[in-house]
């Protein structure tokens, strides 16, 4: 029998096992995601992923509200698991979700892809723009030679920049922005 591995074993294996896979990658933690949480965010260059990872430990139970969640805001999801739910995960969550395997082999954590994620046919690219905040979507708009709306809700500045900037373009400008956040400027404040 393997080694039961907990959400904390996964993580920093999980990241190391990310950033070769995919080079440039920007990790957010414990993201609000809907009426969730989403565990991993992952932001790439061109595209923002969910990570749900299910440990050893945890159960299916909350599950498909995640799924709901996740599937209204990222392009696409991968459901991490541990080896005691690799013969049941895939019936947990929808076809385009990839699956990732995770136990401890000779002492170190080994991923194993089960299968890849294809494209979120659910993700929404104005619930996607709700990731950033108010002072990304101003750069969005000052970098589009864009009015301010400085006074507007954020609600209004998302759907004014989907009318006017192609999809493509924007998903860019989202991962450029998750990149390059910066925290420190609440210290700041």
């Amino acid at each position: 029998m393997s080694e039961v591995l907990l959400d904390a074993d996964i993580r920093e294996p999980l990241f190391e096992y990310i950033e070769q896979r995919y080079g440039k990658v920007r990790f957010l933690e414990e993201k609000v995601t809907g009426k969730s949480r989403a565990d991993v965010v992952v932001v790439l260059s061109d595209k923002v992923m969910g990570i749900e990872i299910k440990s050893d430990a945890d159960s299916y139970t909350r599950l498909a509200t995640q799924v709901k969640n996740y599937d209204k805001y990222y392009d696409e999801n991968y459901l991490v698991i541990g080896s005691t739910h690799a013969h049941h995960a895939a019936e947990h969550v929808p076809p385009y979700w990839g699956i990732i395997s995770v136990e401890m082999i000779d002492g170190r954590v080994d991923f194993y892809s089960i299968r890849e994620a294809l494209p979120n046919p659910k993700a929404k690219l104005k619930n996607k723009m709700s990731l950033l905040w108010k002072r990304e979507l101003a750069e969005i708009q000052k970098q589009n030679g864009l009015p301010k709306y400085s006074n507007k809700s954020k609600k209004f500045i998302r759907e004014f920049l989907i009318e006017r900037i192609p999809e493509e373009e924007l998903n860019r400008a989202i991962s450029d922005l998750l990149f390059e956040r910066d925290y420190t400027i609440f210290d700041e404040e």
